[in-house]
């Protein structure tokens, strides 16, 4: 078994990175076993344990790499707005369009896998605290009306959770892409000064 060096991945791994992305958003990834993904990817099981030392420490590398793509994208997006009220909805939406892609059986997986549902959990914290910062941003522009930012951020930082932990979906038929739109869209006119 080949050793998992920390630190940057080669061209190659990154790109086997990318196509286990693209098979776990659309399958999930509890019903595969190393070798199902070996074969479905034409690699050795080497080649997988030179990406994480098991099945289910690879699950978790691809989740991590799914995040730190969908959060470079959603700040490319957010990067490109100047006005503050279309700052957050691009954020609140290009967080949708990076949930798109992914499958219900993914969530499910990431839901029902503790290490996999910390990443999730992670990178919802770190997106709620920068939801917190846009709208203190939109308050003091004087585009957002004045508000309490504690209470307006806990909001959305709750609805946010309800919406990783499954809780949306379940009570409103919503999927977490169209769940984070219909956010973007209630937290823009909550906050927009008329």
């Amino acid at each position: 078994m080949t050793t998992v060096v920390p630190g940057r991945r080669t061209r190659r791994q990154s790109e086997l990175l990318d196509r286990l992305l693209s098979l776990f958003l659309t399958q999930g990834f509890s019903r595969f076993t190393l070798d199902d993904l070996a074969a479905e990817l034409r690699c050795s099981k080497t080649t997988l344990y030179a990406l994480a030392p098991s099945k289910e420490q690879l699950a978790v590398e691809v989740v991590k790499h799914y995040f730190k793509n969908a959060t470079a994208q959603v700040e490319a997006t957010v990067a490109r707005q100047t006005r503050h009220d279309r700052r957050i909805a691009a954020y609140l939406n290009a967080v949708a369009d990076a949930l798109r892609p992914a499958s219900r059986t993914f969530l499910d997986d990431v839901s029902t896998f503790a290490p996999a549902r910390s990443v999730y959990e992670r990178n919802t914290r770190i997106a709620a605290d920068r939801v917190r910062t846009l709208i203190e941003d939109g308050i003091a522009s004087k585009t957002f009306r004045q508000v309490d930012i504690g209470f307006a951020a806990e909001m959305v930082a709750h609805t946010m959770q309800a919406i990783q932990r499954g809780d949306i979906a379940r009570r409103t038929g919503l999927n977490d892409a169209e769940a984070y739109r219909e956010l973007a869209s209630f937290v823009l006119h909550s906050l927009r000064v008329d």
